[in-house]
């Protein structure tokens, strides 16, 4: 049974850039080919289910949004629409 489940509907999205390594790359592909869903939605669902599952990440982001807000002297978060990022994994 595939973790990630094909995506229903298309959600509003960014553009990311990254270099993978090559079998990292090609199981990529073959797990996007295995759940019928393109390589986006599969990054994506991965990345969203590692945020879920890791604790130590949700501690961490909930104290940073807490100092974040106090510095900002706002309870809200500024949504970026459109921004393009390049990242590169090593």
């Amino acid at each position: 049974m595939a973790l990630l489940k094909a995506p229903s509907k298309q959600p509003k999205t960014t553009t990311l850039q990254v270099r993978l390594e090559e079998e990292v790359r090609r199981n990529l592909d073959r797990y996007a080919e295995f759940i019928d869903a393109n390589v986006s939605y599969v990054v994506s669902e991965a990345l969203k289910l590692s945020f879920r599952k890791d604790q130590e990440f949700k501690r961490w982001s909930v104290q940073h949004t807490k100092d974040h807000r106090k510095h900002q002297g706002t309870a809200h978060e500024t949504t970026l629409k459109g921004e393009s990022l390049q990242l590169e994994l090593k």
